[in-house]
Order: C-alpha cells, then sequence, then structure tokens
C-alpha cells in the first residue's frame, strides 16, 4: 500500500529535538528496506504560489494558505504493507521529533 507522508512544521516540538536520528541514515535506511519511493523538501514559503478558480476566475496568492501556522516542508512516498509499517516508518523519522508528519493512503482511482 502506498502512503504519501507530508513532512511539516509544528508550533509544540518536541522539548530535546537533539534525540532525533540523523536524517540521511533514516533515508538510507528506508530506501534500502523499499519503503521509501521517493522524497524531497520544498522550497521556500517565498517560492510558493496557491492556484484558486472562484467563479470561474483565476485567483493566484503568494505563500501558502495564510491561516496555516504549520508549514509542509517535504515529502515522502512510501510503499508499506499497512497502515501500522507506516507508523513505523513515520515514527523513526527526525521530523516526528521536531515537527510533524501527516500519513495519507494513497486512493486508486480506477
Amino acid at each position: 500500500m502506498k502512503y504519501l507522508m507530508f513532512v511539516c512544521t509544528d508550533t509544540e516540538p518536541d522539548a530535546d529535538p537533539t534525540a532525533a536520528p540523523d536524517i540521511e541514515e533514516w533515508v538510507a535506511e528506508r530506501d534500502g528496506r523499499g519503503q521509501r519511493l521517493m522524497g524531497s523538501a520544498l522550497g521556500p514559503l517565498s517560492a510558493a504560489t496557491t492556484v484558486r478558480v472562484r467563479d470561474g476566475e483565476l485567483l493566484l496568492s503568494d505563500g501558502p494558505f495564510a491561516e496555516t501556522k504549520e508549514v509542509i516542508v517535504g515529502f515522502d512516498l512510501l510503499e508499506c504493507a499497512d497502515l501500522d509499517e507506516a507508523i513505523e516508518v513515520a515514527r523513526a523519522h527526525p521530523m516526528a521529533y521536531g515537527g510533524r508528519l501527516e500519513l495519507r493512503p494513497l486512493v486508486d482511482l480506477d
């Protein structure tokens, strides 16, 4: 089963983020196990553009949605047997300590 893992900042990080694992080790281990299919950090908020269409009119805004406190800073596409395995993968990610990770299963539209 495929999961998209959003890597996000958090307004309440762990009191000791130095306890977080090394990101390069996490990537190497997950890639080696075939659990991580791809992933990337995202560009800065200043490079973001929000696109909406309302009443047929294209509306563009610089940056993310204004009320957002937490920011998506990256993503990983995971291949896991089930949600329990995806949770274990996320639990070992460094941003689980200083940020937050959101797991969402991909839906097969066929």
